[in-house]
């Protein structure tokens, strides 16, 4: 079930979204292919620690954040993976690894890779390995005010 959190946030702003279920799958690439969904149109969160802080690096499922990119994108010194034992606790009602890209429901920010932005829908994990949400990029932007940034 997707995080209530989510949903009621999504529900509050008045955001038609849509719920897919799909077969158990644990990689982005794997989600997008339960979900029929073409990789390139599937959202990757990633956790991203940037300086000692927090953060989503969001990207197609069939890409890799170029933490190098991001690094010099954003201005900070040093960009690496997050590991899972720093933010574990951070996402409560998500299981690991399925978090949604909502920064901002984190005290988070938000990087997108500018592809995505280009679709006028974004699909991404709902906190679970079994559903994910598809929205309007649009409305995701208008809620998360992420930065575009080519990583």
């Amino acid at each position: 079930m997707a995080t209530t959190k989510l949903e009621e946030f999504l529900n509050q702003n008045g955001v038609v979204h849509q719920i897919i279920r799909h077969p158990l799958a644990f990689t982005a690439t794997s989600v997008a292919g339960a979900a029929h969904i073409k990789g390139r149109e599937m959202a990757k969160t990633v956790m991203v620690n940037l300086d000692g802080h927090l953060a989503m690096a969001v990207v197609p499922a069939d890409r890799k954040v170029d933490l190098e990119r991001l690094r010099q994108a954003t201005g900070a010194v040093n960009a690496e993976l997050a590991d899972e034992r720093e933010f574990l606790g951070d996402f409560p009602e998500c299981e690991p690894g399925a978090m949604p890209p909502f920064g901002n429901l984190y005290g988070m920010d938000v990087y997108v890779e500018p592809h995505l932005a280009a679709d006028a829908e974004i699909a991404f994990n709902a906190g679970s390995h079994t559903e994910l949400i598809r929205m309007s990029y649009k409305d995701f932007e208008r809620l998360t005010h992420p930065k575009l940034v080519d990583m």
